[in-house]
């Protein structure tokens, strides 16, 4: 039995034709032809079965068939905001894996000791699309432009606040323990500095505006190798 094929298409409940940036994909690399069946998935919790029509050149059309809405894997929103490395293939690398275990919302921060101040949003946004059809999620994280720290934590939110670091000096408690903790907040952020981590300053600024001061454990950890453990974190607190 053939392999069904996912593809992400935004529109398809109101569209025939799979977007231009997944055609190439399904024509050349996977081989749709007329009669093949594949699930297409819209980002906001719905997968759609259809049947190809038409494979030729520059276009994919389908039927769809049959709707399914997906029920969310998980409570609460799980929201990573975090300053970019340096090498942005990093970020990149931890973008991915954020979005195949499970995440709601990601942030980027401009920081104090932040090496890298811009971010490109449409290769990020390509990335998160990628691992989406990989881990077969129905929903699309929602990706922000880089913002100020100040700014970030500044703004109220309805979520539970955490700022890890690595300051001896400034009480801290073990993330996973915290959200382990019962609340009737479901929704969590967790703020995760660049490679020289935030300023104290910064740190007792988020906590001047609510946030928690945590640790991921007892390893010092890179910039995205601490992102992804909070994910994983988050989630685990879940289940």
């Amino acid at each position: 039995m053939k392999e069904v094929r996912f593809f992400y298409a935004p529109d398809a409940a109101n569209s025939n034709e799979l977007p231009a940036e997944e055609v190439m994909h399904a024509l050349r690399v996977l081989r749709q032809k007329a009669g093949d069946e594949m699930m297409l998935m819209d980002g906001q919790g719905n997968y759609y079965r259809a049947e190809v029509t038409l494979a030729h050149t520059h276009h994919c059309c389908y039927e769809v068939k049959e709707v399914l809405p997906q029920p969310r894997q998980w409570e609460g929103r799980v929201h990573l905001a975090i300053a970019p490395t340096k090498l942005m293939d990093r970020t990149e690398w931890l973008i991915e894996k954020a979005v195949e275990i499970g995440v709601d919302e990601i942030s980027f921060l401009n920081c104090q000791f932040s090496e890298r101040r811009v971010v490109k949003l449409p290769r990020i946004e390509k990335i998160v699309v990628s691992a989406v059809k990989q881990s077969h999620k129905a929903w699309k994280p929602q990706v922000n432009e880089m913002v100020a720290f100040t700014q970030f934590v500044a703004e109220p939110r309805q979520e539970r606040k955490y700022i890890a670091h690595c300051y001896e000096e400034i009480p801290r408690t073990y993330l996973y323990d915290e959200l382990r903790k019962p609340s009737e907040v479901k929704d969590a952020v967790v703020l995760i500095g660049p490679e020289g981590d935030f300023s104290i300053d910064e740190v007792r600024k988020a906590m001047a505006n609510g946030y928690q001061s945590v640790h991921l454990g007892k390893s010092r950890l890179r910039t995205e190798t601490a992102g992804l453990s909070a994910v994983m974190m988050m989630q685990l607190s879940k289940s």
